[in-house]
């Protein structure tokens, strides 16, 4: 129990769990376990759309209890080390071995090392291959499997694309294996707590063959038999003296070529929660989601968001109103937000919002959405949202100059905008935020001015509605080319490159005063290039950096990056050969995966980009 060291660290209530709508179970009844772990703080994972979905879903299954694990900060970690105890689950405080299954949501690159610390505070071995069958199988799963490699060492297997379907058959093969051996009077993970030290006793695989019982090996080779289960182990990888990948095939009979990402097909037959846990603290997205789309219908070259969830599907708008009101009965929130890449592209979107304001504005309900593409949002879609709660209005030009929006392929006009934002300003928005990227291929110094401009032109265009110019906060960000974008074959800047230009940009930045300009750390930036470009040589660097500390890479609190470099040169691993230009004939270490879109089309995207 954490109860009695609570007091000891800061923000406690994020670990007492038994929030409002929190599943409660009993957890020595439940035939399975299944351990849902989201590698950072509470308060960033309870905003995380598909912790609440996954969370939700299974505990709907009768003969199953989930439970949730986050990161825990310094201090609760710093007790937990000196007197040697475990990190614990909200609901039950049940120790991370005692579960069957153990899923950890990887939405960010710079959460790996936290996906290592968390598995040490459980006491649990790090390396895949030295966990058995008195283990819990660790599952990957989150937009970062996209290209999971440089992670395979420490999973059992990975989940690609959206969940909500695959959960269900890996649980159902697994009850089937947890069955038989029960059976037999075998133990598994949440039956044994006589866990073996790394390297010593039998193998999984030898005592399940004495018994005549499926093994580990066996189990995994049943799961990778559904479209989007990757098992890393199953399959070898060469590499050329060179660096590139020339090599990756199953090793295994019976295992796909290819891993298949799935994806829901009809989101109204879904499941959604309605029982909307509310937390004891505030956290980072602390609202209703209304998720109203998956997928996206623009063709941005920069976005991995899109072959995330591609194909595009829309959840019917009375589905999205139930969902509201079943909600907000349950929670009382004072704020609700709709979910998707472009929302104002949402065929029913004023329809939608007209009906929103309809039930919630009598109840002081206010309304956020995410960047808005302005050509969706002329003829009164403003003036409209502007009647909720309004904040501030958050647009996404990404480059300064056409020249560069072309190349990123951004379905952007500049016209529409600035008519749009007239009428934004004119239905009484004071602020602006604007979201722009650097280190775009065939970047110039007038591409960089080009930024400066328009956000000045962005805050002078208040003036003529009879106002004072508007405030304008500009977001920087360093574009990373992606994998299964069509700039993954493109090279990412150095960081040298970087810091000029975010040092230029400051100094042009200075002679407006309504401009406030802040940027993405170059370095962080630097190691999430490398991390989701990688190979399989990258657990080496990884491991090396938890063991040095390295731990919540993406708090600037926290980031050290001389750990990092040590990490690279003592692995014998070269960090700037991931961001190097790739052939399009070369083989890449995330091509085994099957998106649904074709590479034909990504290549005859980027040759665009060359030909600009």
């Amino acid at each position: 129990m954490y109860d009695d060291i609570l007091l000891q660290v800061k923000r406690p209530a994020q670990y007492i769990g038994h929030e409002w709508n929190a599943t409660a179970k009993d957890f020595d009844k439940a035939a399975i376990k299944f351990a849902l772990v989201f590698p950072d703080l509470y308060e960033i994972g309870m905003s995380n759309l598909g912790v609440r979905i996954i969370y939700g879903e299974l505990n709907n299954i009768p003969d199953l209890v989930c439970e949730r694990f986050f990161a825990v900060d310094s201090d609760l970690e710093g007790i937990l080390r000196s007197e040697k105890r475990e990190i614990l689950s909200l609901e039950s405080r049940k120790k991370l071995s005692e579960f069957d299954l153990v899923g950890f949501s990887l939405g960010s690159e710079l959460s790996y090392t936290n996906v290592l610390n968390i598995l040490d505070l459980a006491h649990l071995p790090l390396r895949a291959s030295s966990r058995d069958h008195s283990y819990p199988l660790v599952i990957g799963g989150g937009p970062c499997v996209l290209n999971p490699e440089p992670m395979h060492d420490f999973f059992d297997f990975f989940v690609i694309g959206e969940a909500e379907d695959l959960i269900l058959e890996i649980v159902n093969t697994y009850r089937k294996y947890k069955n038989a051996y029960r059976s037999q009077g075998h133990g598994l993970a949440s039956d044994s707590q006589s866990h073996r030290p790394e390297g010593h006793g039998l193998t999984s695989d030898s005592q399940s063959h004495k018994s005549g019982k499926m093994s580990k090996t066996e189990l995994l080779l049943e799961l990778a038999k559904l479209d989007g289960v990757y098992v890393p182990s199953f399959y070898d990888v060469a590499y050329a003296k060179d660096g590139r990948t020339i090599k990756f095939e199953p090793k295994i009979e019976g295992v796909p070529h290819k891993i298949k990402k799935r994806f829901v097909k009809d989101l109204n037959l879904s499941y959604y929660p309605n029982a909307w846990i509310v937390p004891h603290i505030q956290i980072v997205h602390d609202r209703i989601v209304l998720e109203i789309m998956r997928g996206c219908p623009n063709r941005c070259r920069f976005c991995q968001a899109r072959p995330q969830y591609f194909p595009l599907r829309y959840r019917d708008t009375e589905v999205v109103l139930n969902l509201a009101e079943a909600i907000y009965k349950r929670t009382g929130y004072e704020e609700l937000s709709l979910s998707g890449l472009s929302v104002s592209d949402y065929p029913r979107i004023e329809e939608l919002l007209k009906k929103l304001m309809g039930l919630f504005k009598p109840k002081g309900v206010g309304l956020s959405l995410p960047s808005l593409k302005a050509k969706s949002v002329m003829g009164g879609l403003f003036s409209l949202i502007a009647k909720f709660k309004k904040t501030g209005l958050t647009l996404a030009p990404e480059a300064g100059s056409e020249k560069l929006r072309n190349i990123l392929a951004k379905d952007f006009n500049s016209e529409d905008f600035f008519k749009a934002l007239k009428e934004a300003y004119a239905s009484g928005y004071q602020h602006v935020k604007l979201y722009f990227m650097i280190g775009i291929p065939h970047e110039a110094e007038e591409d960089l001015d080009a930024i400066i401009e328009f956000s000045s032109r962005v805050s002078q265009l208040k003036k003529e509605i009879g106002s004072s110019a508007a405030g304008v906060k500009i977001s920087i960000t360093n574009l990373i080319p992606k994998p299964h974008t069509a700039l993954q074959w493109s090279s990412m800047h150095d960081l040298d490159s970087i810091k000029r230009k975010q040092d230029y940009l400051k100094d042009k930045s200075r002679k407006d005063k309504r401009l406030k300009i802040s940027f993405h750390n170059l370095k962080m930036s630097f190691l999430e290039g490398i991390l989701s470009r990688g190979d399989r040589r990258l657990s080496e660097v990884i491991l090396n950096a938890f063991k040095k500390g390295a731990k919540f890479d993406a708090w600037s609190s926290h980031f050290n990056f001389d750990i990092w470099a040590v990490a690279f040169k003592e692995s014998g691993v070269d960090p700037g050969f991931y961001l190097k230009e790739k052939s399009t004939n070369e083989l890449l270490p995330w091509d085994f995966i099957d998106i649904g879109v074709d590479k034909k089309t990504l290549i005859d995207e980027f040759n665009k980009t060359i030909a600009i």
